[in-house]
């Protein structure tokens, strides 16, 4: 029987009105002193007995009712993981952690004197044993939920997005943790990053089970294995879209970023999957092949005559794609809403997953022309304009050359594309990304992506390395008044991509985040500019 651990009975009785409401959030489960758990509160020698931790001290709190990373949120009775990161370290917060009342602190660094109330455990990865305390904690969420998880460069949205909506029109309740929202039944929550920590992702997962889910698809970013967040999650599908240069501010190599990635084929994460299905169109996807554990079953996709699910005959237009596809169950028509060759690939990643897990790929290809589409992944933005808006995340070389070389094809006239790079990121990708939009659009307006703590002009000057046609790019530093120019500049039958940002909200100034959101500012713009509220005249780049 489920029983809830509060801190007061007004707690309790917000606790339980959020949940029967389907507001309840994985915050509430974390650190706030409301805790979903299986039973009494776990004894803490329990939550740690046979893993990679050494009592270094042991204090006079057995019980455990919260886990934490963050010091700000400690109640008391939590347990405090002390982590290192690439910007702070969590030991410096232990003492903070103590005073708002922490039971006990998991640190990889030897111990330093505390009060004798509080327990200190010391482990060689803190990182892993979060991840088996915390599946511990939730009373493993993970065992009850089919777990697919699906990695890669691009694609990784999309294809997750479609997986939830082809197993739900199955008749399968689906969770999805991505880069866009992470949903768990009723309850659906923006992201914070593609690939949660891996007590958040506990908690979520805990709460999908308590919402009858009985699937669960995942993004799974490089960093989220890397960081051990999905370190002995059980996935019985995973899935390889492709491997482009990206991340390598954090990887430093390909080599490396690739070697990362093979960990959840590989079983490097602590559990092998039973299926993999794998891009081979792609050559990362080509040898990451020969990486599965023993036991894993391939599956692959692509446009390769080699492929367990192929499509050839591909007729592409600006409402969609047709194509037929050859798979284990025959040869089969499909007709599909999303733009672009690229958007094939996704499809055939997202049918071979879903049939690996047991649905009909008959099925799955009717219930493929109702789906409505990711947020801010090639997004159409339509005021009655004469020409295409469209909106997309595409924020590498590879995502860049797709999506224009998408967009030619079915575009009567030009093809205009706003676009940026990020700040305090792969610097070496820069010019690559002005190269590709250079070689695919006739005109482009760089501007500023998420410049963070990073000045505009030093990524600007990284970009222009990749300058080949100097008069068909303009630098404009305010990404508003980008839009504004490309927009002014767009005929009839023109396409327009203002790229990089897709769904977020926000932009990102050293230590300032602001509300912005290309898709609401391309609404404002064309709409004031049917009403004449723009005024267009003398705006030079």
């Amino acid at each position: 029987m489920t029983a809830y651990t509060t801190i007061s009975k007004t707690a309790q009785t917000q606790f339980t009105q959020q949940r029967q409401s389907g507001l309840w959030h994985s915050g509430a489960a974390l650190c706030g002193g409301l805790v979903l758990n299986r039973g009494m509160n776990p004894d803490i020698r329990t939550l740690f007995e046979g893993l990679d931790a050494q009592f270094v001290q042991t204090g006079s709190q057995p019980k455990v009712n919260a886990l934490c990373t963050d010091s700000r949120r400690v109640s008391p009775g939590a347990l405090f993981f002390a982590l290192g990161g690439t910007r702070t370290d969590g030991n410096m917060y232990v003492e903070e952690a103590i005073h708002r009342g922490a039971a006990a602190i998991v640190s990889e660094s030897p111990s330093a004197l505390m009060p004798p109330r509080v327990t200190f455990i010391q482990t060689g990865n803190a990182r892993r044993l979060m991840a088996e305390v915390a599946a511990r904690f939730y009373g493993h969420p993970e065992k009850a939920l089919e777990l697919v998880g699906i990695t890669g460069t691009n694609g990784k949205t999309t294809i997750s997005t479609l997986c939830r909506h082809l197993l739900e029109c199955a008749g399968r309740r689906t969770g999805l943790l991505g880069t866009v929202a992470y949903v768990m039944g009723r309850r659906s929550l923006p992201a914070a990053r593609t690939t949660p920590e891996a007590m958040e992702l506990c908690s979520m997962l805990d709460q999908m089970r308590a919402e009858g889910c009985t699937s669960a698809v995942m993004e799974v970013s490089s960093h989220g294995i890397d960081q051990n967040r999905v370190w002995g999650l059980p996935f019985r599908i995973a899935a390889f879209t492709n491997l482009t240069q990206d991340h390598i501010d954090y990887h430093k190599t390909m080599e490396s970023y690739f070697e990362v990635k093979a960990r959840l084929f590989n079983g490097h994460t602590g559990c092998a999957p039973q299926v993999a299905v794998i891009n081979i169109d792609d050559a990362c996807g080509r040898r990451l092949c020969s990486k599965l554990a023993p036991g894993t079953r391939l599956v692959r996709y692509g446009e390769s005559l080699a492929a367990d699910f192929r499509a050839d005959a591909l007729s592409m237009s600006e409402k969609g794609t047709r194509f037929v596809l050859h798979c284990p169950e025959g040869s089969i028509q499909v007709e599909s809403p999303l733009l672009g060759r690229y958007n094939v690939s996704n499809v055939l990643c997202a049918l071979a997953i879903v049939n690996a897990a047991g649905i009909s790929v008959s099925d799955a290809v009717d219930a493929l022309r109702l789906f409505p589409g990711v947020p801010g992944r090639m997004e159409r933005i339509d005021c009655g304009q004469g020409f295409n808006v469209l909106v997309d995340y595409a924020h590498t070389p590879d995502a860049l050359h797709n999506a224009l070389s998408m967009l030619r094809p079915i575009t009567r006239g030009r093809v205009l594309v706003v676009f940026g790079c990020g700040g305090n990121r792969d610097r070496g990708k820069r010019p690559l990304m002005t190269r590709a939009v250079q070689v695919e659009a006739d005109e482009a307006w760089a501007t500023a992506d998420n410049p963070r703590g990073e000045q505009l002009s030093e990524i600007f000057a990284d970009m222009k390395g990749g300058v080949i046609r100097p008069d068909a790019i303009h630098w404009v530093e305010d990404r508003r008044r980008a839009i504004h120019l490309a927009l002014a500049a767009a005929r009839d039958g023109d396409s327009v991509l203002i790229a990089g940002k897709g769904h977020e909200a926000y932009q990102e100034f050293a230590d300032t985040v602001s509300t912005f959101d290309d898709r609401v500012t391309a609404r404002e713009l064309l709409r004031l500019g049917r009403t004449g509220g723009v005024d267009y005249v003398g705006l030079g780049a």
